[in-house]
Formats: structure tokens, sequence, C-alpha cells
């Protein structure tokens, strides 16, 4: 049975840093990423990375967040620094089988897995 799950949010003073970590079981895969949800809002795209290690970020977190995986322990992680009172949100753990090369996948139903999510709160 597959399950991702993640940990590592909380509550931050802006400028603070949180690291999330996300460990799958079940199996491996070749794409994992990171979504986050508002009250109020859809679930975006934060970022990417494909099992060889290539990343891809939205805009709004380039420069200040930074995805990595390590495949020995079939886990992603997200460091998250600067962080901003906007990037509150219930942060989600993502996950898909096929490998991505033309675009890099950016929308939820390109992943197939998901964790329950992990609050991060930012605090003015």
């Amino acid at each position: 049975q597959v399950q991702l799950v993640e940990s590592g949010g909380g509550l931050v003073q802006a400028g603070g840093s949180l690291r999330l970590s996300c460990a799958a079981s079940g199996r491996s895969f070749s794409t994992m990423g990171w979504f986050r949800q508002a009250p109020g809002k859809e679930r975006e795209f934060v970022s990417t990375v494909r099992l060889t290690g290539g990343t891809y970020y939205a805009d709004s977190v380039k420069g200040r967040f930074t995805i990595s995986r390590d495949n020995t322990k079939n886990t992603v992680y997200l460091q998250m620094n600067s962080l901003k009172p906007e990037d509150t949100a219930v942060y989600f753990c993502a996950a898909a089988s096929r490998s991505y090369y033309s675009a890099p996948p950016t929308l939820p139903h390109q992943y197939e897995y998901w964790g329950q999510g992990t609050q991060v709160t930012v605090s003015s």
C-alpha cells in the first residue's frame, strides 16, 4: 500500500525557515512534488523534483525554497527560507509514477498519490 507521510510543518515568524519532509512507502516514484492550499484558494504548485534530481519551482517561491530528494530513503524534502505570511497554507506532498520531460508537472492531476498535508503558518 502506498503512503506519503509529511512532517515538519509548524508556526514560524516571517523571515524564518522550515524544512518539510515526505516519506514514501510502498514503492518509489519518478516524480515527486509539493503543492499548497491556503483557505478559500485552490491547490497550487510549489515545486517538483525528478528521480534524477532535476527541479522546478513556482515563481512565488523561486530563490527561497529548495526541493531535494533522497532516493535511498524514498523521501523528498522542501527547505523553506525567508518565509512570508503569504506562504501560510497546508502543504501537500505528491508523487507520480511517470517522468515528465517536455514540461514540468505543475497540475494536481499529474500526480497519482498524495499525502495528508502539513500546516505551515507564517506570522507577520
